[in-house]
């Protein structure tokens, strides 16, 4: 794929300390330790790629948080999230994703940590075409990988099962093993993930039932998981989430990541790569 170029736009304030045109997100990152520096994935099919319509108040970098862009290099986080993804479709169908509350929570949360996040999703993907040695796998691990080099990775967000709403016999079965190769390949065997529920139309889309009763005993069947429910989200096309809703899901899997770190007794939930 073509790499696209985006220039770094120098911020006037930033997280309490001035970031002249020269200073670099790397740099900037570099003021807390690397235990501070939080790294996130996000990967899956359209809703975490994002397709939210978003008005201006939401085009500015969120305060304290970093996105890996095609250099693989940290640049102040700002909508669309997914516009670095190494698989993504067309640039101009990127939008808002669940990661941009999900940030805005975790800084809010806690604002002595910096967030990280590498986003390499693609829409309209079956959870075949993310196992253990697929493009979609390898990306995602390189990308992660490159990131632990300068933060420490936290957990994973996983939002995806629109394309298996047909074959969800089969589904948790194959999202364990994606946890468990990510997990050994990343060197995080404790790593937290969370998978969301897709949205639930009984009317357009019943099959969505039957995928969201599969995600939900995630926990039950993977230590250190949790699942996030889509119950009152809104959608603009009984699929993609709206802002509102995006917005909303992204604060869920904060909560239920700040419960998952609460877990692993405050000890760092991802190692990172030297």
């Amino acid at each position: 794929m073509m790499k696209i170029r985006h220039l770094l736009l120098p911020l006037t304030l930033c997280s309490g300390f001035l970031l002249s045109p020269t200073l670099s997100a790397k740099e900037t990152l570099s003021e807390v330790p690397k235990e501070k520096r939080h790294v996130y994935l996000l990967i899956g099919q359209s809703n975490m790629a994002g397709r939210a319509t978003y008005d201006k108040a939401d085009e500015a970098p969120v305060p304290r948080c970093f996105l890996l862009n095609d250099d693989d290099q940290w640049e102040p986080a700002k909508n669309p999230l997914n516009r670095y993804s190494t698989i993504r479709k067309s640039l101009k169908i990127q939008r808002m994703n669940p990661g941009y509350g999900f940030a805005q929570s975790m800084t809010a949360a806690d604002p002595s940590v910096r967030i990280g996040l590498v986003v390499n999703a693609k829409g309209g993907t079956k959870i075949s075409q993310w196992g253990k040695g697929t493009e979609f796998y390898n990306e995602a691990v390189r990308r992660a990988k490159e990131a632990q080099k300068s933060g420490t990775l936290m957990g994973i967000l996983w939002h995806q099962g629109e394309g298996d709403s047909r074959r969800s016999s089969s589904y948790l079965k194959s999202l364990a093993k994606l946890i468990a190769d990510l997990r050994k390949d990343l060197n995080a065997p404790q790593l937290p993930f969370i998978a969301g529920q897709v949205y639930y139309d009984a009317k357009n889309k019943p099959n969505t039932e039957k995928i969201n009763k599969v995600i939900a005993k995630l926990p039950e069947e993977v230590p250190l998981t949790a699942y996030v429910s889509s119950e009152g989200l809104t959608t603009f096309d009984h699929t993609h989430f709206d802002a509102a809703g995006s917005k909303e899901l992204g604060k869920r899997y904060a909560e239920a990541m700040l419960k998952l770190h609460a877990k692993t007794a405050e000890a760092p939930a991802g190692t990172s790569a030297e």
